[in-house]
């Protein structure tokens, strides 16, 4: 069978059990898959010691002979571990990797090896060195001047080496040579070049074949960050492509022209119980901008928990229900429609928050006596009740949808139940979507063809992306920002706690629930690790620690768990329960809803703080400043390494959480950001996301190639991968 791009790399290679399973925990199918398993870095042979040179403290690289590798216990500690011994023309040195006994058969006696870590030292001044758990990888030949006189004249080509990701069963070195026999054999001349010409040559960008081998087998970094650069701009113009491609369409439709008095508006936000920040004014100002135009507003809106995006949202439901409204014809000329009342929709993505904003809009708009629906999967409400005016009543179903499709609701507040065939609108003008990325584009575009007229849209997010992430991912859509927190709010106290403070701190915390205050409690995992699993991560268990916390730390409060696994209704129970103040200690990951607002609510502890990135860290803590009372986050951290303390202090000192989510990117690299990696963003463009020019050079070909030719019919291979990449990509 003649070898191709599409080929099973397990027709052209034999593989063993383990390497099949590793192959495809790595997503490698074919052969294009393999040449497209990219380095995530390269090491460089002229930075290689001699053994004889090491000392206590070192980070190095070294060459040479693993002699003696056995799989064994600690004598004290019982912990499971590999070691063996390398050997150059300098010198021998121990290594040990504990929790990784596998290695001892992964790694052939008398093996050619790199090995890079940190050198330690036994106790004791004359304690012998050796290597702590080092990166290991059997390499064919040594690199000049590294062990020549010993291991005989086997010499690289060149100083770089790629590193690759790798999985237990296929290691770096694997990959590199097997990719390798792929290049030698020709298979680069079958690669089709996507990219136009003339943008390869504007953006100094290397051609497919150039590339490959640059990034796979550069002679120079320069070479191999020409290779990244270009696969990143490939990846995110496609992004944008399809993004740009979406949001075209949106907007050629027309869509309701909103143009309330300013002086109605002033006198709703006047009934506010708080007054507008400068940057919710600036929010609402674009929004009734969008309006005013006839095409479709697209726009997300980030903010911080408790930026008041809700607020927002109200002004511009309020000027969408209390508007009589136009719609641009075929000619241009703005034509006023006879019927009084726009629609709203606002979607949420749990029943907890969808009634929470209920609840939130009877309160803004109860003295206007407007009709407002809640549609979820328990059942529906609607207010005001005929029995009680200044409250809601449950309805049925049917009853609540035929005054929906009539339009007698004006404002309508669900799930995705919304997004049903069953549910109706007769004019619907906004949609608004909070926490948007928990909706697919899928869901959000069934919502958006329930009308005649296309209807504006709203997404809202408290989520803190960095700039070049939302320009990216959210290229459809303007973006806004709530940076300001309302009048009022006392600054958080965020406290880094290490182990011999646990109990001191707890004694502060007791004070505050005596108060009558509640506490959540995030932990990193649902339950306990096996013991027995080879390099189990060791970290707080939530059903292990509410447990140990009735048990020995808070007997005499009521301690509730939720946790990913739990059904929906039963988070929604355990949610509910908090609020209601039945629960005064809430265990939880890191599923704690967004947006629910429990004030009562004022400490949070973050076990094992290190582990989350900063942007999560900064949003868990959010979810105790739903109030003006004084809220304390204690950070309880499991290491005192100087990296970690770094990035916890960036928690003490950032303004907001849009600065924390550059920080992390900046520190700990996009791959580390919240649930981006199941987004199907690969890690070469997501490192990307660090060049604001690149992503916004991206952005503006792909608009311009959209305005000039939607359907890309010029370049049929571009338009391909664009389809393909946009199924790919998920904005969940």
């Amino acid at each position: 069978m003649a070898l191709t791009l599409e080929t099973p790399v397990a027709d052209r290679f034999r593989l063993t059990p383990p390497q099949r399973d590793a192959l495809r925990r790595l997503g490698i199918v074919s052969v294009k898959d393999l040449l497209y398993h990219f380095p995530t870095r390269y090491g460089d042979t002229v930075e290689a010691r001699h053994i004889d040179s090491l000392e206590k403290g070192d980070t190095a690289v070294v060459f040479g002979r693993i002699t003696g590798l056995k799989a064994g216990k600690g004598f004290k500690t019982k912990v499971t571990m590999a070691d063996g011994t390398i050997e150059d023309e300098t010198g021998r040195i121990h290594c040990v990797w504990f929790n990784q006994p596998y290695l001892a058969k992964m790694t052939p006696e008398g093996a050619l090896v790199r090995i890079e870590g940190k050198v330690s030292q036994r106790r004791g001044e004359a304690g012998e060195l050796y290597f702590s758990n080092p990166k290991i990888e059997v390499v064919n030949e040594l690199p000049i001047g590294v062990g020549d006189s010993l291991f005989g004249d086997g010499a690289a080509a060149h100083n770089l080496y790629p590193v690759y990701p790798e999985s237990r069963g296929v290691s770096s070195a694997w990959l590199y040579h097997n990719i390798q026999k792929i290049i030698k054999a020709g298979l680069l001349d079958e690669l089709e070049d996507i990219l136009p010409g003339h943008i390869l040559v504007k953006y100094h960008l290397p051609n497919i074949r150039t590339a490959m081998i640059w990034i796979h087998a550069p002679m120079k970094k320069d070479d191999a960050e020409s290779a990244r650069k270009r696969f990143a701009f490939e990846e995110i113009f496609l992004i944008q492509l399809s993004r740009q491609k979406a949001r075209a369409e949106y907007k050629a439709d027309p869509s309701f022209i909103i143009e309330p008095p300013q002086r109605s508006i002033a006198e709703f936000v006047k009934r506010f119980p708080f007054p507008l920040t400068g940057a919710q004014e600036r929010a609402s100002a674009a929004i009734l901008g969008d309006f005013s135009r006839d095409q479709a507003m697209t726009r997300l809106l980030e903010g911080d928990v408790g930026s008041g995006k809700t607020a927002v949202a109200a002004v511009a439901a309020f000027a969408a229900v209390t508007t009589r409204p136009a719609i641009a014809n075929a000619e241009g000329e703005r034509v006023p429609q006879k019927f009084g009342n726009l629609q709203v929709a606002y979607m949420c993505p749990t029943e907890i928050l969808a009634t929470q904003h209920f609840e939130s809009f009877i309160g803004y708009f109860a003295y206007l006596g407007i009709h407002i629906g809640l549609v979820t999967g328990s059942g529906c409400r609607v207010f005001p009740s005929k029995v009680n005016p200044k409250g809601w009543t449950d309805i049925s179903r049917a009853q609540l949808l035929q005054w929906v499709a009539n339009g007698e609701i004006p404002i309508v507040i669900g799930t995705h139940a919304l997004i049903q065939k069953s549910v109706a609108f007769k004019h619907l003008a906004l949609i608004v979507i909070d926490e948007q990325h928990r909706f697919g584009t899928a869901q959000r575009a069934k919502l958006v063809r329930k009308n005649e007229a296309m209807p504006h849209l709203l997404s809202m997010t408290a989520t803190p992306i960095p700039r070049t992430l939302a320009l990216t991912l959210y290229g459809d859509l303007d973006l806004t920002l709530l940076d300001e927190l309302p009048a009022g709010r006392k600054p958080i106290v965020t406290e880094i706690v290490y182990p011999t403070k646990r109990e001191e701190t707890y004694e502060k915390i007791r004070q505050e629930l005596a108060a009558g205050r509640q506490m959540y409690v995030i932990c990193p995992r649902i339950a306990e690790p096996d013991p027995d699993k080879e390099a189990a991560v060791i970290a707080k268990s939530v059903k292990e620690e509410a447990k140990r916390l009735k048990e020995s730390v808070f007997p005499e409060y009521t301690i509730g768990v939720m946790h990913s696994k739990m059904k929906p209704t039963e988070k929604d129970k355990a949610m509910n329960d908090f609020k209601e103040g039945r629960i005064k200690i809430l265990c939880s990951t890191s599923v704690v809803e967004v947006g629910v607002n429990v004030p009562n609510a004022t400490v949070i502890i973050i076990e094992g703080a290190e582990r989350f990135g900063l942007a999560q860290l900064h949003q868990l803590r959010g979810r105790v400043m739903r109030s003006s009372d004084q809220a304390y986050c204690y950070c309880f951290a499991e290491t005192t390494s100087e990296k970690s303390v770094e990035r916890l202090k960036a928690l003490k000192t950032a303004k907001n959480g849009f600065e924390l989510a550059e920080s992390d990117l900046q520190q700990r690299g996009a791959g580390e950001l919240s649930g981006l990696r199941q987004w199907g963003v690969s890690d070469i463009a997501m490192d990307a996301l660090k060049n604001l020019r690149l992503v916004e050079a991206a952005r503006a070909e792909a608009a311009r190639f959209i305005s000039e030719d939607a359907e890309l019919a010029k370049y049929p291979s571009l338009r391909s991968a664009a389809d393909a990449k946009d199924v790919e990509t998920h904005f969940e």
